[in-house]
């Protein structure tokens, strides 16, 4: 195996990956908070029976919700991987904590890989987080303000956020 770096580029891989892990973990919660705050049959806040959410709506939360889920356990699993990967590769002695020689090339295609399964993960929270409004507050279809304008916000910065992550990553890959 080729040696990926210096010492302490390992130990930024291992930084990184604990910050993927730690935020899969965030958004993971979210995911079943998402579930515990919206049930079908759910009267809508805006009291207009034609605005309540339909089951077709409820069952696209649970859809996007479990999806979003596989997504952060698949990054979450890849980069717990990785991480044991680089600590069973480490040289015995314990000074060395940080130092592996592991290939460069799996090294980086499996933090992309990684990466990739949070930002669709995150993508799919997003959806889900767009039903669980719907059945909260009403259905976009119905125009109500509340509901249009949380959409709105969680969506600009949500798409804002990611387009900073996959900006960040894409520099990182290629510098």
């Amino acid at each position: 195996m080729m040696s990926s770096g210096n010492p302490s580029t390992t130990s930024i891989h291992v930084t990184a990956l604990d910050g993927l892990v730690n935020v899969n973990s965030l958004f993971t919660v979210a995911v079943f908070v998402g579930l515990s705050i919206a049930s079908p049959g759910q009267r809508s806040l805006e009291n207009r029976s034609a605005c309540d959410a339909g089951p077709g709506v409820a069952r696209n939360l649970l859809v996007f919700e479990v999806v979003s889920f596989s997504f952060f356990l698949f990054s979450s699993l890849v980069a717990q991987g990785l991480k044991l990967a680089i600590n069973l590769l480490n040289s015995n002695d314990v000074d060395e904590a940080f130092r592996a020689h592991i290939d460069a090339r799996v090294l980086r295609l499996a933090m992309l890989a990684s990466a990739v399964g949070s930002i669709i993960g995150s993508l799919f929270l997003l959806l889900s987080m767009v039903n669980v409004v719907q059945i909260r507050l009403g259905l976009l279809s119905c125009g109500s303000h509340s509901t249009v304008r949380a959409v709105a916000a969680l969506v600009t910065l949500v798409c804002t956020a990611l387009a900073v992550y996959i900006a960040t990553i894409f520099y990182a890959f290629t510098h």
